[in-house]
């Protein structure tokens, strides 16, 4: 059989999880922000209208010039497109599972939930601003956490003024809910 017609990884479907991108939980939703998905979104389209494309053409140029084998131009181009076809599932697959939750509509608004954006304050005085989103949106630089992180899991359904305790390695510290925020209607 020709090879062009054999999947490269016939039995091995875990290819489509990117690496450094956590699995969602068992039985867990995968939630995200109305932000988040739409940069998701965007990515997606931009790979298979822009990028994809592009690689591609380089692929069939390298490919007429003829002997492939030391073709670099040929070997780095198919490398890039199973890297993009890979992710185009992997964007594929998330943003099909995707429940988008708008907190800008949250109407409890002292109480922590998904979106919410924390200040807590820690038992050696330090003060710490998180806003909780979904797997696909962590950003530790911006302090937007995982709603499935220890630090999330302990102020989720917490209130203002309310003593929580966030178990860590070195044992459980009690932090204080200082100040609770949603983002406005069409923000992020």
């Amino acid at each position: 059989m020709n090879k062009a017609f054999v999947k490269e990884s016939a039995d091995n479907d875990d290819d489509d999880l990117d690496a450094g991108q956590p699995e969602i939980p068992a039985g867990a939703k995968n939630y995200i922000t109305p932000a988040g998905y739409q940069r998701m979104r965007g990515e997606l389209l931009h790979l298979i209208d822009d990028e994809r494309p592009e690689v591609v053409k380089l692929v069939s140029w390298a490919a007429s010039n003829g002997d492939r084998s030391e073709n670099g131009d040929y070997i780095y181009g198919k490398r890039r497109l199973r890297e993009i076809d890979r992710r185009i599932r992997f964007l594929t697959k998330r943003l099909d599972l995707a429940e988008v939750v708008d907190s800008s509509r949250q109407e409890n608004v002292d109480q922590v939930f998904f979106g919410a954006t924390v200040e807590y304050g820690t038992e050696d005085g330090e003060v710490h601003t998180v806003t909780i989103v979904g797997i696909d949106e962590v950003d530790l630089e911006r302090g937007h956490v995982s709603w499935i992180s220890p630090i999330a899991r302990a102020l989720l359904k917490a209130k203002i003024g309310d003593q929580v305790t966030l178990h860590t390695p070195v044992g459980p510290q009690a932090i204080d809910v200082l100040d609770v925020r949603y983002p406005a209607a069409g923000g992020a």
